[in-house]
């Protein structure tokens, strides 16, 4: 049984940060997923594949793990870099790119 904690990011449907502060801890699959031959429906009977649990930080993600015994791997968030952009560079003569309508 392993798990990975991690912190989401964003999703691209959203301009806000809601839920990206929280930690998850997610297990991994054990079992691999089975087409159903008739629907084709994926399905899968690991339970543990369903469950996410939602932290405040990290430290007590890794703790709820090795109280559980649960193998664990962090993965660290990355943080967006943030690209200032102004509107008088569309009109800068040193333009690499032609400005078109």
């Amino acid at each position: 049984m392993s798990a990975k904690i991690y912190r989401p990011a964003k999703t691209a449907m959203q301009s806000g940060k809601a839920k990206t502060h929280l930690w998850v801890l997610e297990f991994d699959q054990e079992i691999p997923r089975t087409i159903d031959p008739i629907m084709g429906y994926t399905s899968s009977s690991d339970m543990r594949q369903q469950v996410k649990l939602n932290f405040e930080t990290q430290g007590l993600a890794e703790a709820y793990a090795q109280r559980n015994g649960i193998e664990y791997r962090v993965i660290a968030p990355k943080d967006p870099q943030r690209q200032t952009v102004a509107y008088p560079d569309n009109f800068r003569y040193t333009r690499t790119q032609p400005w078109t309508h």
